[in-house]
């Protein structure tokens, strides 16, 4: 009787099956799983196929891992009835996953082009993430229901199984759609935040002007570029997820567009040149002293500007590091 080896289709199906079983569970059923797919392979290696046919011919024969897993483990699937569970199910996480995070931030762009402060943005990314989420979730189990009461004589799911749909084995480095759309998410958010902040502000001039917080001088050199480098960090997060896994190269790009921002950043930062001055004036401050105030403030910024770089980076190199091992 063969193993499966590491890195094959079989490992990525078993440690599918496995992955919503409790961990008790899970160590004694690992085994069964794996003698059950040296079985199968087996058999299909008598009628005259090649390992890698065979395996492939194994795995559609024994179905989806996840139903695999909850009839092993006694665990029905059911929404109205069990035929079209993990369909409604994989939908619904996806659909979740994406939909909703660009919804919520969508609605925290338009607060703040419309003028609104922080608590309307932050109420508007709060009630369409709850909005949004409920309704997808109710309309995608009507369908579903519909489906199910239509199609009440199918006895196969709307989309058939195949070994191609496993989800590749799990690592440190390995990029996910929920790490992705976040960090998409957020860029977008504060590119619009570098826009917005120059035709809104909490404090307006003696011409009722609003006062933007970072200097207006920035707009014919510094603050293009960092555009430019939000857009490149954008490029970056996506070409990391369609590569899948961390590599030196990519810990290396990584490293390059943290000191490309932090190092102007500081720079600007601890030299006055980024904050607009006007605003400094119009913030209120007990006794006048502004830059006392600024003083403290600003090298407290600095550290977190230059901590959350530090961290992104060795982060890189460490799921690279684990990558390769």
């Amino acid at each position: 009787m063969s193993t499966p080896s590491t890195g094959t289709l079989s490992e990525r199906y078993i440690w599918a099956a496995s992955r919503g079983i409790p961990e008790k569970q899970r160590a004694e059923l690992e085994p069964e799983f794996r003698e059950l797919i040296a079985d199968s392979i087996e058999a299909q290696r008598a009628n005259g196929l090649s390992e890698r046919d065979a395996e492939h011919a194994a795995l559609v024969e024994l179905g989806d891992p996840a139903r695999l897993a909850a009839r092993y483990t006694d665990r029905p699937l059911h929404l109205i009835g069990p035929r079209y569970y993990l369909d409604w199910l994989r939908l619904l996480k996806l659909l979740l996953a994406i939909v909703v995070p660009i919804a919520a931030a969508a609605a925290g762009v338009a607060r703040l082009i419309a003028g609104g402060d922080v608590g309307d943005v932050v109420a508007a990314v709060a009630t369409t993430a709850i909005g949004v989420g409920v309704h997808l979730c109710f309309w995608v189990t009507l369908v579903f229901v519909l489906i199910e009461r239509q199609g009440a004589n199918r006895s196969r799911p709307l989309l058939e199984w195949t070994p191609d749909m496993l989800p590749q084995l799990p690592s440190g480095n390995r990029r996910s759609l929920g790490e992705l759309v976040p960090t998409l998410v957020f860029l977008a958010v504060f590119a619009a935040w570098i826009v917005w902040q120059q035709f809104n502000s909490f404090f307006t001039d003696a011409a009722g002007d609003p006062i933007p917080l970072l200097s207006p001088a920035l707009w014919s050199s510094w603050l293009p570029y960092f555009l430019a480098l939000i857009v490149l960090e954008m490029g970056f997060a996506l070409w990391l997820y369609l590569r899948g896994r961390w590599t030196l190269t990519l810990a290396l790009v990584n490293l390059l567009l943290n000191l490309a921002f932090t190092v102007p950043a500081l720079w600007l930062l601890l030299t006055g040149q980024l904050v607009n001055p006007a605003f400094e004036a119009a913030v209120p401050v007990d006794g006048s002293n502004v830059a006392a105030v600024s003083g403290a403030v600003y090298p407290i910024i600095a550290i977190a500007l230059v901590g959350f770089a530090l961290w992104d980076a060795v982060d890189g190199f460490i799921r690279a590091w684990r990558a390769r091992e």
